[in-house]
């Protein structure tokens, strides 16, 4: 019994420190500022979200799956039979994402010492850094909404730091801007979600929850607007169809802010908070088919733009957009587990090919057009190397780590809808083809730059490559963490996660279990289809030797509007910012200008007037003055006489 007792003391204490370490790592860099030397504050950030990582093995290997910690830390709201505590819950789901925020945020820490080297914001960027890990570290920590909201709306708020870090450039600050502004259209989502529960079911408490809404029947009116609710914050924060615009511009913050968003933070909040509420979206199957359709379209038309992107961030950042789809396709069909795996495995390689891309644009001394690039293959062959793991990773090759949790995902589908099966399957198969398209047209042929720009180009420092060679490794071994059923051995994820996804298995409707024999067709299909595709990108980019067009005049129609992102923004601006501008400008014509400034400049000229009139009597007679006594008795006699 004391030895419990200890253990589960040891875990708190454990526990409190995850966040502590990196918020203490933001307060000595964001206090001492520039009196910190240029290494010495990025190896403070890194340090510091080390440590969380350790803290957060130690529990993984520690607390068994079957069990979980909750605690409060202090009473924050508490009125009426309203209470509401800050405190942390510590189960699987949590230490899952624990490991995948602190270790690759570690990577991408240490990747960030050699990378922002020479960078005058150098301590403010990492402490920025920090401060988003703890943020991100709040929401997934939380054993309530609204912990998770502080946690939701700092990591925005990060990421609006960091996305306009180099601020001196107009361009980057208005895609800090919309990547605010959108995600706010989001948040109000999740705000008005909350509101609700506490209305419904007076509490915000997971566990609370959770068993409250098995009381209502499936589908219930309110239990579905609320998930609907939660879900467009999930929209926003995961950049699902509308309010996916934002992350594609998130790219002109610095390459390591770009991985630490796609890969292991901010865009997976979305995917954690309904993975965190899988028993509430449970008991709205029609929710579910929303984010099954959502996921889908956004799957699809992210693949589709991948396609003709000619920036090698924005080839990612739409990789990620689709990717985060397919997530949300598994999450509709209430595979919760299988959406968390393919988290875990996308962290690995996606945070890989960022930075991987990052190698290339430091190579290049900045550049980012990869029609500028070609034969870097020969240059810098480590960043080749582990790029073609990461490539080969995303385009579901086994035994690489998307193929498995993408083949569960695709497996899952199929069950629910050979249709849509075939939809997502092609979207997968264009995966293959834009990523190759990108390793073909960078790292294959001839160099395209300038001679100046080629005589410079060198592998990356030790910083650089080391964090890619180990997410290379994590690209090739992690996917063995989720066994398909045809091999007969245990899916290592899905049992660990089943404590927590597990309880909204006894809601939705049994999944019908493909046979072995259909498994392998899928698995053959979607591995030919990949392999297909990347021999199409081949044959067009390394034998055919083309090149992407170098303007809208060469393209089609077709490509003239894939090219341009089906003119999404474009609608937007013509439809939202637009109309806005100009009413703002009418306020300001005719109620700002007219109304409240004709109001304020009255209020001066009456007092300005009042003063010159009042002034007068202060002439310093004392004759004056005792006239203006007797006058003003009188005139009070005068009014008692006559009230």
């Amino acid at each position: 019994m004391n030895d419990q007792i200890t253990n589960s003391s040891l875990l708190t204490i454990l526990s409190i420190l995850i966040p502590v370490f990196p918020l203490v790592g933001f307060l000595i860099n964001g206090l001492l500022g520039k009196r910190v030397p240029e290494p010495i504050s990025g190896w403070i950030g890194s340090i510091a979200v080390l440590a969380s990582f350790v803290c957060a093995a130690t529990i993984f290997f520690t607390l068994p799956a079957t069990e979980s910690l909750s605690f409060n830390l202090f009473n924050w709201i508490a009125y009426a039979n309203l209470n509401i505590s800050f405190g942390f819950l510590i189960d699987p789901l949590t230490i899952t994402m624990l490991l995948v925020i602190t270790g690759i945020g570690f990577l991408i820490h240490l990747y960030s010492i050699s990378y922002m080297h020479g960078d005058e914001g150098f301590t403010r960027f990492f402490t920025y850094l920090n401060l988003f890990i703890f943020f991100m570290l709040l929401l997934v920590m939380g054993n309530n909404y609204l912990v998770m909201f502080i946690g939701w709306e700092g990591v925005g708020l990060c990421s609006y730091l960091l996305i306009g870090f180099w601020f001196k450039e107009h361009e980057n600050n208005n895609a800090a801007k919309k990547a605010f502004i959108m995600n706010r259209v989001g948040d109000l989502g999740f705000l008005l979600g909350m509101f609700a529960l506490l209305m419904l079911f007076g509490t915000l408490d997971y566990a609370a929850v959770a068993q409250a809404v098995q009381g209502y029947p499936v589908n219930h009116g309110l239990i579905v607007g609320i998930t609907l609710l939660l879900f467009i914050g999930a929209m926003g924060k995961s950049a699902q169809i509308p309010l996916y615009t934002w992350l594609p511009d998130a790219m002109a913050g610095p390459t390591p802010v770009s991985a630490l968003i796609h890969a292991a933070t901010m865009v997976t909040a979305g995917i954690y908070m309904i993975a965190r509420s899988n028993v509430l979206f449970a008991m709205a199957p029609a929710t579910l088919d929303v984010i099954l359709i959502v996921g889908v379209a956004t799957c699809v038309m992210a693949a589709i733009i991948g396609l003709m992107q000619n920036d090698i961030k924005k080839v990612l950042a739409y990789s990620t957009v689709s990717q985060l789809g397919l997530m949300f396709v598994a999450l509709g069909l209430g595979a919760f587990s299988s959406g968390m795996f393919h988290v875990v495995t996308h962290a690995f390689f996606k945070a890989l090919l960022f930075l991987g891309s990052g190698s290339v644009i430091h190579a290049l001394h900045g550049e980012q057009d990869i029609r500028k690039m070609g034969g870097l293959g020969k240059y810098i062959k480590i960043t080749f190397i582990t790029f073609i793991i990461g490539s080969l990773a995303i385009s579901g090759i086994p035994p690489f780590a998307g193929f498995f949790s993408k083949d569960e995902i695709l497996a899952k589908t199929f069950e629910h809808s050979p249709a849509i099966w075939i939809i997502v399957s092609l979207s997968s198969a264009l995966t293959a083809f834009y990523m190759f398209r990108l390793v073909y047209i960078t790292f294959s042929g001839n160099y395209r730059g300038t001679e100046e720009t080629r005589s410079k180009i060198h592998e990356s420092p030790a910083l650089i490559t080391i964090p890619l060679i180990i997410l290379a490794i994590l690209s090739i071994i992690g996917g063995f963490m989720g066994l398909p059923a045809i091999t007969g051995l245990t899916h290592a994820f899905s049992t660990y996660l089943s404590s927590v996804t597990g309880a909204s298995a006894g809601i939705l409707p049994e999944a019908h279990h493909l046979s072995h024999a259909t498994e392998y067709v899928l698995i053959g299909v979607a591995v030919l289809a990949a392999i297909v595709s990347i021999l199409i990108a081949r044959y067009m980019y390394v034998t055919k030797g083309q090149l992407p067009a170098n303007s809208d005049a060469e393209l089609n129609g077709v490509q003239k509007l894939v090219s341009n992102k089906f003119y999404v923004d474009e609608v937007y601006n013509a439809v939202f910012v637009k109309p806005v501008v100009k009413l703002s400008a009418l306020i300001y014509e005719y109620v700002d200008k007219l109304l409240v400034d004709n109001v304020v400049n009255g209020v001066a000229k009456v007092t300005d007037l009042s003063g010159r009139t009042l002034r007068l009597v202060q002439t310093g007679s004392t004759t004056f003055y005792l006239l203006a006594m007797v006058c003003g008795i009188v005139i009070l006699f005068v009014i008692r006489l006559l009230i």
